[in-house]
């Protein structure tokens, strides 16, 4: 996307469908959807649930972090605060829902990734120590991915898109700070960006290189490091036509489809993934058509996939066949966003878009149709975004 990880993605995390103002009784829908991230990291556990903690980051090319905080579901976010950050990036990724990352290919150091700690209460961003953690004289870092669950439980691993390679980065659960994971870094094609699953077994870079494809790793849950799948770059498909040009890459929700954008030829590829083996097969009557230089991508859980056409000024919206991936465009698709680049999403209700004047929320209606909730919040423009979900009741 963007160009999210561009950023994608995504943490996926939150708590219930139905938070409510005032006290009461805990609402019945206060647990996060089955299989969803935040099903296995939080639950509301107070009678009175007052408000919610949620945050976009976002980082760009002006040197900054922006950080965008919302209370209310559906509405526009409060007033956004920035923390310096890279001159230049278009990755940006969290973990645990307690750690920042940032591609920084400036960096006075040397190639690095800028981390920050995340402050549950406000969304503050405090440096981890030893950031900037540099990769190398020759490194080229540009989108992020991340292994997601409950920090201290199981090994967390960073993933960086890099000059035909993919850099593999261990995440200390207690400070923040990078670790190289042994053997890292590890061959690929040329990518932007990348993709865990969330079931947390591969990671999908997307090759621009002829033909173009997909290159697909399972991942050592214990070392982090990658091995190719069988087959893997998986080609694109012979009914692709003109130019080649792999974009943003992501996984659904589910863990069963993986799509990625194709700027060059206005589409969108998608693939099934074998759960067990992660080889890819294409999917009927892929790739499917988008809007003009159809680039960033998110996914809410289980249904809808949205594209963002930034040469047509609208986001393209599909409802995904649970059983074969086949995307269907949604009736009132494409929806007007006047200088759309990226996307995230909180993986449920909202997508979160970097449009003409800012940032942007859309609210997700109950057939995918996208509606915006009041006007652009002012910005400088991202170029990737991540939703990051803190707290469910605050007291």
């Amino acid at each position: 996307m963007p160009k999210l990880t561009r950023g994608i993605f995504i943490a996926l995390g939150f708590c219930g469908l139905s938070l409510i103002q005032g006290c009461g009784t805990k609402p019945s829908g206060c647990n996060p959807p089955p299989g969803s991230p935040a099903a296995s990291s939080s639950t509301c556990t107070c009678a009175c649930p007052a408000s919610y903690n949620a945050y976009v980051y976002a980082t760009g090319n002006s040197g900054e972090i922006t950080t965008f905080p919302f209370h209310e579901l559906g509405n526009e976010p409060e007033t956004p605060t920035t923390t310096t950050g890279p001159a230049s990036s278009v990755g940006i990724a969290e973990v645990g829902n307690a750690f920042l990352f940032a591609s920084d290919p400036q960096a006075q150091s040397g190639p690095s990734i800028d981390a920050w700690t995340m402050s549950p209460g406000n969304g503050a961003l405090t440096a981890v120590s030893g950031s900037p953690f540099v990769l190398g004289p020759s490194a080229e870092p540009s989108g992020l991915a991340a292994t997601t669950g409950n920090l201290g439980s199981t090994p967390m691993f960073l993933y960086v898109a890099d000059a035909g390679t993919i850099d593999a980065l261990q995440v200390n659960s207690e400070t923040g700070a990078l670790s190289t994971v042994p053997g890292s870094p590890f061959t690929s094609g040329t990518n932007s960006y990348l993709t865990v699953d969330p079931t947390n077994h591969f990671v999908f870079a997307a090759d621009v290189d002829p033909p173009g494809g997909i290159f697909a790793f399972t991942i050592d849950a214990s070392t982090g490091a990658l091995t190719p799948v069988p087959g893997s770059p998986f080609l694109l498909g012979s009914s692709v036509t003109g130019p080649v040009q792999a974009g943003e890459v992501v996984v659904d929700p589910l863990g069963i489809f993986v799509y990625v954008t194709l700027p060059a030829t206005n589409q969108v590829a998608g693939f099934s993934i074998n759960t067990s083996s992660g080889v890819l097969t294409a999917v009927a009557g892929s790739p499917f058509a988008a809007g003009a230089g159809a680039s960033a991508m998110a996914a809410t859980l289980g249904e809808y996939l949205y594209v963002a056409n930034p040469g047509a000024g609208s986001i393209s919206g599909y409802n995904i066949n649970q059983t074969t991936g086949v995307l269907t465009p949604l009736g009132a698709s494409p929806f007007a966003a006047a200088g759309v680049t990226v996307l995230a999403t909180d993986g449920v209700q909202e997508i979160y878009a970097s449009v003409d004047g800012g940032m942007t929320v859309f609210n997700i209606g109950v057939m995918g149709e996208l509606a915006a909730a009041g006007s652009p919040v002012a910005s400088s423009a991202p170029t990737a975004l991540t939703y990051v979900f803190s707290d469910c009741c605050l007291p």
